[in-house]
């Protein structure tokens, strides 16, 4: 195992999945939507769609046109990487201290991939930058939803989540899962009855239930990141939403160089230092964008 980490391969097979479920439990939209297989080169998703009703004939009577519309979603895997710098001490240590380093970096990465999944395809920003993002483009949930309550004043927000709800159905799709924003769970945690009890008691202390009134419910902070006005998003999130990953996950061990490129910390040999560098290639779609409904703040 020394020698594989030393030359920078591959982790081996069996390391994968407790990898990606890391990443999966600290992502809502990985936890609403199951991962899909990414081809390295993309994938192209269509959606199918019956554009009438069934047509009564009578008997010797003319059928008229249906008409179907098929359009296509083309799912690119993008790069991300997160790099840092640690001692060489790294490559004298144990095999044991060599796993605890790639174990808790592992992790780090993992977690940092959760919430720039969520971060691009909620607001298509680089998630490090927190700046719009040129890779991303247009594929995220701000510019292709344009379904959105807005909140007013007075308003209870459990009739914020009803009337997004009835946007969604009303354009004949369905809802499976509802993401929050913690102000707004905390909104709908202090509702109470008319007798002073709690409405959504699960929703206290900051909990994230996972479901409340048989949807699925997650709840994080970055759906409301960077200043966003997204308070809660609901819709079909299985069916009308893709996300996957290329299998590969290389976690590499960078001996020489500059490989952050900051020239103030200079070459890696020269202050006996080495560089662990995971990347990963993300891809994810938005098949229907009237599947989907925001909940927003005013101002």
């Amino acid at each position: 195992m020394a020698d594989i980490l030393s030359k920078g391969s591959l982790f081996p097979e069996e390391l994968i999945p407790e990898f990606i479920q890391k990443t999966r439990g600290a992502s809502a939209l990985a936890a609403l939507c199951a991962a899909t297989p990414i081809p390295f080169n993309g994938m192209k998703e269509f959606t199918f769609q019956l554009d009438k009703e069934v047509d009564v004939v009578a008997e010797n009577g003319a059928k008229s046109k249906g008409g179907i519309t098929i359009s296509p979603v083309t799912i690119v895997p993008i790069k991300v990487e997160y790099g840092a710098r640690i001692s060489d001490e790294f490559m004298y240590a144990a095999e044991a201290a060599q796993l605890d380093y790639m174990s808790n970096f592992a992790d780090g990465f993992a977690k940092k991939v959760a919430k720039g999944i969520d971060l691009m395809a909620f607001h298509g920003i680089n998630p490090r930058t927190a700046s719009a993002s040129s890779v991303i483009g247009d594929n995220h949930f701000d510019s292709k939803v344009t379904q959105a309550v807005t909140i007013a004043a007075g308003d209870k927000p459990d009739a914020n989540i009803e009337s997004a709800i009835a946007l969604v159905q009303g354009s004949e799709c369905d809802v499976n899962g509802l993401i929050l924003a913690p102000a707004f769970r905390s909104s709908l945690a202090e509702q109470v009855t008319t007798g002073g009890a709690k409405l959504y008691p699960e929703l206290s202390w900051g909990n994230n239930p996972g479901l409340i009134n048989g949807l699925r419910v997650e709840s994080n902070n970055t759906l409301s990141a960077n200043a966003s006005k997204d308070r809660a998003l609901v819709g079909d999130f299985q069916n009308c939403f893709r996300w996957g990953y290329a299998k590969e996950i290389p976690i590499e061990i960078i001996q020489y160089g500059n490989p952050d490129n900051d020239t103030t910390l200079g070459d890696l040999k020269g202050h006996n230092q080495i560089y662990l560098r995971g990347e990963m290639y993300i891809g994810w779609g938005i098949l229907d964008a009237a599947a989907f409904a925001f909940v927003k703040a005013s101002e």
